[in-house]
């Protein structure tokens, strides 16, 4: 069997009746398996996971597009992370049984299902991206909701489906293909956004840090802190505990500790194990060294 994993994120995260609309929708839909729901006050967002075969991965973004765009209005909107539409992204990843290339065929399929059915424009990205300059969501998401108009009206920027204007309310959705990625962050004790900014840009691919890594400082104002929000997007080649030694180091440069991290959805166990390792320090250790690990392969 076909195994994709869907992992839309949505413009909402302080109206508990909105999230559970929005994630009901997708749960109605046979052949559809939730695997994680999580939101965030202050990046004003929410992270759905779920996965099936193709055509019940369809069904379900087109249900959560049907639930959400009529309950949230960029125009009265506002969090700490970049949005440029009410369903801001929708990547379709391979899990079992499934190539990428049909993901691809799968995202440009829904995409265009979308912008026609909900009059919504739709830009394609990573594996999905119909040229190199939009295959980098921070690329096409520059200038967010509030600049999205002026974009659209340059010919570079028409979308890949869907009216070359902004949504009233909804802006614009990126959709697309891409391997998994681990949604990382760092939370830090202080409240000086400068010493997370700068941390930041120290870290990510875009000024000269680590090849995959995209990073950004934002301000937790609920709880007088700042955080280095992440996302890790080969954690083979860039791990999770090189990220977090490195945030670590470059903090105590400005006498900043750091308090937590924390993990957004689910993770691969692999970047788990790999960390483990790496702290304990343990020689020649093999995933096959994990009892949940060779039940699996038992079975």
């Amino acid at each position: 069997m076909a195994i994709i994993e869907c992992i839309p994120n949505f413009s909402e995260g302080r109206r508990p009746e909105v999230i559970a609309a929005v994630v009901d929708a997708v749960r109605a839909v046979p052949g559809v398996r939730i695997l994680d729901a999580s939101s965030d006050a202050a990046h004003h967002r929410s992270v759905l996971t779920f996965a099936g075969d193709g055509p019940a991965v369809k069904q379900a973004v087109l249900a959560l597009f049907g639930a959400a765009l009529p309950a949230i209005d960029l125009r009265q909107h506002s969090g700490e992370h970049p949005r440029l539409g009410a369903v801001d992204v929708v990547p379709f990843v391979p899990i079992e049984g499934v190539t990428m290339e049909a993901c691809v065929a799968l995202a440009k399929e829904t995409a265009a299902e979308v912008a026609g059915r909900f009059a919504l424009p739709v830009f394609l990205y990573e594996e999905a991206a119909s040229t190199p300059a939009r295959r980098n969501l921070e690329d096409i998401r520059r200038g967010e909701f509030e600049g999205l108009a002026a974009r659209l009206a340059t010919p570079a920027w028409t979308p890949d489906f869907g009216p070359a204007a902004p949504h009233a309310s909804a802006g614009a959705t990126v959709m697309g293909a891409r391997m998994p990625l681990i949604a990382y962050n760092i939370n830090l004790a202080t409240d000086r956004l400068d010493v997370a900014k700068k941390i930041a840009t120290a870290i990510r691919m875009s000024s000269g840090g680590f090849r995959y890594v995209k990073a950004m400082g934002i301000p937790l104002e609920d709880r007088g802190i700042v955080q280095v929000s992440m996302n890790l997007t080969n954690y083979e080649k860039t791990p999770i505990f090189r990220v977090f030694e490195t945030v670590k180091r470059e903090a105590a440069r400005y006498g900043v500790t750091v308090l937590e991290s924390e993990i957004v959805g689910l993770v691969p166990s692999a970047a788990l194990v790999h960390a483990a390792a790496w702290y304990l320090q343990v020689e020649g250790f093999s995933a096959d060294q994990v009892l949940e690990h060779k039940l699996r392969q038992s079975e």
